[in-house]
């Protein structure tokens, strides 16, 4: 392509072609399609040719993957293809572990067939260029414009072989993670794969807010939940990215405007509380935010934390407002207590001695109060086998925008233990830890009496408002006595646990 345009060959009788000619006349078929494929189709995996380039591990159970054959597009329009099935294995020494390494797919060209005439070796060169891709491995995020991810895989320190992922919305340590794998093809989005997922997890989360006040009769919350769902399908069907998710979230902002005025009129209770004022407020920046009308990567990562942020103080205004949608007492069936009950109270500044929860009521039976010598000396607070241990004191915010000053403790690997008391036997029990968000993205295994009751995923950060609740429920075939041993062991290696306050909930009987 010239200054002026595309120049295309013009043979007329009597032209003298040499090799120059024939390779520009090749070059503009080339920059024509890479255009065409830029500007017409969405770069990443295209599903639907042999094995869709999917990474398994391998057997043998090693440090190995297997690439499937299939076909992708680059964002520079590069045709990306393998036709067999290729092992990539990676080597440790090459990597500075826990480390995540990116399995990627790049295009390259090679110059083959070489002649050279005997006759004049003035006469010689290659006769074709082999247009191709190799699988690599990367330890950068990954450039769309000149490679496409198939996987990426968080490699832990004494790895000693690569899994697929059992639950493939939520990989592990070691396991394959193919959650970023951009979807290419004939339509589709060009919304960078992390974004997307962010945005995913973002409209999930409003998904849940809208559904907590649909449950407390909020008419409004139906329109939020509908624009919600409807977002979520264009979603899915790989249609949004930066030109067009900002007009669709003006209609999700307005919805969440009527909800404002609904619970304003209709619904004092929740409308008188701090929480819900801020809600109001965050509803307003979001239309401020959509009214200056930018469409770029900032406007876009500003939209996602607000509205966030908006959810997160929608869910903690309406903690504890007891449902009024319930089945008809001759129909109502037990439902079974869920962690995700307690989304609302992770952002609550001041977690209430009884809240109402789903239908279930859950009463305060023990707290401690950390670095308070009596408290813990009480509740036998201990920490063991850390490779590092400090005490902090921090004034931080929640969602909300509430100011809250605690004193607390935190280590580094090992783990925490206390005993909690007043406890009724045959019921599950909540341990609501007041933490330090900035330092998230963490696992916790849970002990009770010496028996394992499951593993506590602390997903996300938050570096603004840095104060969250996190709870951790213990199953009531787990609670047999009136007190428990509780043991909070580091999973993920070389990360900060902290804590701040310690309360135990139980439901009532």
């Amino acid at each position: 392509m010239s200054e002026t345009g595309y120049k295309r060959i013009n043979f007329f009788k009597g032209f003298l072609t040499t090799e120059k000619d024939w390779n520009d006349a090749e070059r503009y078929h080339i920059d024509k399609r890479r255009m065409h494929n830029r500007m017409l189709h969405s770069a990443g995996i295209v599903y639907g040719y042999s094995g869709d380039l999917k990474v398994n591990a391998r057997a043998r159970g090693d440090l190995s993957v297997e690439v499937q054959p299939g076909y992708a597009m680059d964002g520079m329009g590069n045709d990306l293809m393998i036709f067999d099935a290729t092992i990539r294995n990676i080597n440790l020494e090459e990597f500075r572990l826990p480390q995540t390494v990116y399995i990627v797919l790049r295009y390259y060209e090679e110059l083959t067939d070489f002649i050279a005439y005997k006759e004049n070796l003035e006469y010689k060169g290659h006769r074709r260029v082999l247009e191709s891709c190799k699988v690599e491995l990367s330890q950068t995020e990954p450039d769309i414009g000149r490679e496409v991810e198939l996987a990426r895989v968080y490699l832990e320190k004494g790895v000693q072989r690569i899994r697929d992922a059992r639950d493939p919305g939520d990989p592990k340590a070691n396991e394959i993670d193919m959650r970023y794998t951009p979807r290419g093809g004939l339509c589709g989005s060009m919304l960078p794969p992390g974004l997307r997922l962010r945005l995913e997890t973002v409209l999930q989360h409003l998904r849940r807010a809208a559904i907590e006040y649909v449950h407390r009769g909020v008419i409004a919350g139906h329109d939020v939940l509908q624009a919600c769902n409807t977002a979520l399908m264009l979603l899915h069907a790989n249609l949004l990215d930066l030109r067009n998710v900002f007009e669709v979230f003006r209609l999700v902002v307005d919805t969440e405007g009527e909800l404002a005025l609904d619970v304003d009129v209709h619904h004092p209770t929740i409308a008188q509380k701090k929480e819900f004022s801020e809600y109001r407020r965050q509803v307003e920046i979001l239309r401020g935010l959509l009214g200056e009308n930018k469409n770029n990567y900032e406007a876009y990562n500003n939209l996602m934390a607000y509205q966030g942020k908006t959810s997160d103080i929608a869910l903690t205004a309406v903690a504890g407002e007891k449902p009024v949608i319930e089945a008809p007492p001759e129909k109502k069936e037990a439902r079974e207590i869920n962690i995700r009950d307690w989304e609302g109270v992770k952002g609550m500044p001041a977690p209430k001695p009884q809240m109402e929860l789903e239908g279930t009521t859950w009463v305060l039976v023990d707290e401690i109060e950390i670095l308070n010598k009596e408290s813990e000396d009480k509740h036998l607070f201990t920490i063991k086998e850390a490779k590092d241990s400090y005490r902090s004191r921090q004034k931080l915010k929640y969602p909300d925008g509430t100011t809250v000053e605690d004193t607390g403790r935190a280590h580094v690997d090992g783990y925490s233990e206390f005993k909690a008391m007043n406890i009724t036997a045959g019921r599950p029990v909540v341990v609501l830890r007041r933490m330090d968000y900035v330092y998230g993205d963490y696992e916790i295994e849970l002990t009770v009496n010496g028996k394992k009751a499951g593993i506590v995923s602390c997903v996300g950060t938050d570096r603004v408002h840095r104060w969250r609740n996190w709870p951790a429920m213990i199953p009531p075939e787990l609670v047999s006595e009136g007190a428990l041993i509780v043991r909070m062991q580091s999973v993920t290696a070389g990360r900060d646990i902290n804590m701040f306050h310690i309360w135990v909930y139980q439901p009532r009987g």
